[in-house]
């Protein structure tokens, strides 16, 4: 345990700001937040990519959203094995237990993610094939969506394909978990699929009937 170390002075600086600030403007939301539990308005599935925040996007408050974030904004298919899904179990609380209205997936570009799965699939990437690649396997997820791009024309014009197929393919396998689709049928529930391009700040949004992504 002796790797554990107390926080860098940066970071406790960072807190002590925030507690001095907009914890004290906010007090009473807080402790509303904290003595009556969450309600969020959507759950939102991103990229644990460090210049993806989706708070920021959406000017979002605390509570407003249930996030998960995982290695290129991937859901696996409904997989119900008794093994550890932390991506399956973070969606089952948000729909059966929340009941959030909105499920959101949003990709962005520039995913190294995305590109450590063109690169694997395309044979550049041989470590990721070891099954001792938690990324590599991981990223199998994504398999059918490089399948889709791989005959465009340049390596550029693929990846930004694949990162927007990060998002269908994760839509697609939403739709495999019962819960969800009795959600969506019930009403209750509506999934949608997002793509961003982090240097021009621009969102697009997935049309199922096109197939393709518009711009917001």
């Amino acid at each position: 345990m002796e790797n554990i170390r107390p926080l860098p002075s940066f970071l406790v600086k960072r807190y002590q700001g925030w507690k001095a600030t907009n914890y004290v403007e906010n007090k009473a939301w807080y402790r509303k937040l904290a003595d009556e539990g969450q309600r969020p308005r959507g759950m939102v599935i991103s990229c644990c990519d460090s210049r993806v925040n989706v708070s920021s996007i959406f000017g979002a408050d605390a509570g407003e959203f249930f996030i998960h974030r995982n290695i290129a904004n991937l859901v696996p298919p409904f997989k119900p094995d008794g093994d550890r899904h932390g991506t399956s179990a973070a969606i089952e609380y948000a729909v059966t237990a929340l009941h959030v209205p909105h499920l959101i997936v949003i990709g962005h570009s520039n995913c190294g993610g995305v590109a450590g799965c063109h690169a694997m699939c395309s044979g550049a990437a041989p470590e990721l094939e070891q099954d001792n690649s938690f990324v590599g396997r991981w990223m199998d997820i994504l398999r059918p969506g490089y399948e889709r791009v791989d005959g465009k024309a340049s390596e550029e014009d693929q990846l930004r394909a694949l990162e927007r197929q990060s998002v269908i393919v994760s839509l697609e396998n939403l739709l495999t978990f019962p819960f969800i689709t009795d959600a969506c049928e019930k009403g209750e529930l509506s999934l949608h699929g997002l793509w961003t391009d982090i240097g021009e700040g621009a969102l697009y949004q997935y049309e199922a009937d096109s197939r393709e992504f518009s711009a917001i």
